[in-house]
């Protein structure tokens, strides 16, 4: 990666992403949302007018969503300014689709809506955004995406809020992915953690947003009271990070410790605090948010380039972290699992909403039920993926296998594992259980230099469970699988009255 790190550095770094050349800086434009919140849209070329101001000062890559109001609009604006150049602003934009069957069709519907709005023949970075693993459409709609890729109509691949485990699997299945967009921040560094050794890796690079904890990490909060009252959908969200981490105090220490270093460089605390983000080795870019015609903070963003940390400053930072609590969990779990760290909080409602990936059905025993999932196998041979009888669940002997026959992430053994379990938790799911009821699971594996890898994918599901386990070597599976697992689960009093 290129980087400027002398005082008179006027312009944001740049970095290669697959064949894209782009800003260090992306300005997102998920505020377009919030400032169009009471119906009235921004005018679209009066809304390109304070982009082009961007991309003029070298921030001109730009992020949005299908999502965020008319960002998509306002961002084609642009971008038709530039029809015929050489050089032009680039545009990355996200599908976020309710999860559900992902077809040739739905999908390039999907990617169709994007080009219109944006008014190009092809998206720069298409981003994908998943709600529920336990779905399998997503590696179906990425594959689709992939396909569309190698047509032209999309130039990059990405996904957002993916955690590692997630994506190796779409990595090792042969998706061509590029990046992955996830908070990280001094507040939140879970993307340090396994993602960063997935990017080093693979050579997947992070975007990444929430670096200001929605203007928190700056001169502004240091030494004010804790904010009782928040109207602002970002703050909301991350004062629940700050609150688990340890609290308003813990969140004090770390704002001092930045402060100081910035008054050391001549710089801002927000300076800071984005460019240790930036120094991580698989972070490709940062986030900057956009509130177009109300405040840019071009002038202090472009000093993010003329100093660098050293060792000292992240020997203070680090010191700072030990005196807090790490977010739980992986990147994108605050959207999938408690504690939901989102602006509106509890997410079960919502989640509870998205259609099941299956359905259960009477079962020949009076009063028990059964999932079925479509294979052949399940005819040809009669059995079905999952049966409950009462309270008890028992889950068939689950493999890697997605659709009808494709085998997914073939020589992974550990990615096998992850969509293993996500069936199994998508059955279950079905049939009124969750993982949390899972009182037994047994693996066969073929390699014992796999154990450790399929451990850890297992842990990552049932690590707070800890239900009974046999994992056994065999001489080999069916289909030439890494692994095969088979589930039982009792539902408590609760889960059996609902």
């Amino acid at each position: 990666m290129t980087d400027m790190k002398t005082p008179e550095a006027r312009m944001p770094a740049r970095t290669r992403l697959g064949q894209l050349d782009i800003a260090r800086t992306l300005v997102g434009l998920w505020q377009v949302a919030d400032i169009e919140k009471d119906g009235t849209e921004i005018d679209p070329e009066r809304g390109a007018d304070h982009l082009a101001a961007y991309a003029t000062s070298g921030f001109d890559t730009f992020d949005m969503a299908d999502h965020y109001g008319s960002a998509e609009i306002i961002a084609g604006r642009l971008l038709a300014r530039h029809a015929g150049a050489d050089r032009r602003p680039l545009a990355f934009t996200k599908w976020c689709p309710p999860p559900g069957p992902m077809t040739a069709q739905i999908v390039r519907a999907g990617v169709q809506d994007r080009l219109d709005r944006l008014g190009v023949d092809r998206v720069d970075l298409l981003q994908f955004h998943w709600w529920s693993f336990q779905h399998p459409g997503w590696l179906d709609a990425l594959h689709e995406m992939a396909e569309l890729r190698e047509t032209g109509l999309i130039g990059e691949l990405g996904v957002t809020n993916f955690d590692a485990d997630h994506l190796r699997v779409a990595l090792r299945d042969g998706v061509p992915l590029v990046s992955n967009q996830v908070s990280f921040s001094l507040v939140d560094r879970r993307a340090a953690g396994p993602l960063s050794d997935l990017s080093c890796e693979t050579g997947v690079k992070l975007f990444a947003y929430g670096t200001l904890c929605g203007g928190f990490l700056s001169e502004k909060w240091l030494g004010a009271e804790y904010p009782a009252q928040i109207g602002d959908w970002s703050k909301m969200k991350y004062r629940r990070f700050i609150d688990t981490i340890g609290g308003w105090e813990a969140f004090q220490a770390l704002l001092r410790a930045a402060s100081t270093i910035a008054a050391k460089h001549g710089v801002s605390v927000s300076n800071v605090a984005t460019r240790w983000v930036l120094e991580q080795d698989a972070v490709a870019a940062t986030i900057i948010g956009a509130r177009l015609g109300e405040s840019d903070h071009m002038a202090d963003n472009l000093r993010l380039f003329s100093f660098a940390l050293d060792a000292e400053d992240h020997a203070a930072l680090g010191a700072a972290f030990a005196a807090t609590d790490p977010v739980p969990g992986d990147c994108g779990d605050e959207y999938r699992k408690p504690p939901f760290l989102t602006a509106s909080g509890d997410l079960s409602h919502h989640l509870d909403s998205i259609p099941l990936a299956h359905e259960a059905e009477p079962a020949a025993r009076p009063g028990a039920e059964r999932v079925l999932t479509g294979s052949e196998w399940e005819d040809i041979a009669g059995y079905a993926r999952a049966q409950r009888v009462g309270a008890r669940v028992f889950v068939s002997g689950t493999t890697a296998t997605a659709g009808l026959s494709h085998k997914v992430a073939p020589e992974d053994a550990g990615a096998q594992t992850t969509y293993v379990l996500d069936k199994i938790l998508a059955a279950l799911s079905a049939l009124g259980a969750g993982p949390e009821d899972v009182v037994r699971t047994r693996i066969y594996i073929t390699d014992e230099a796999d154990v450790a890898a399929i451990s850890r994918a297992h842990g990552r599901v049932f690590g707070a469970v800890k239900p009974a386990n046999t994992l056994v070597v065999v001489a080999g599976l069916i289909g030439g699988y890494k692994v095969e697992i088979e589930a039982e689960a009792v539902l408590s009093d609760a889960a059996q009255q609902a």
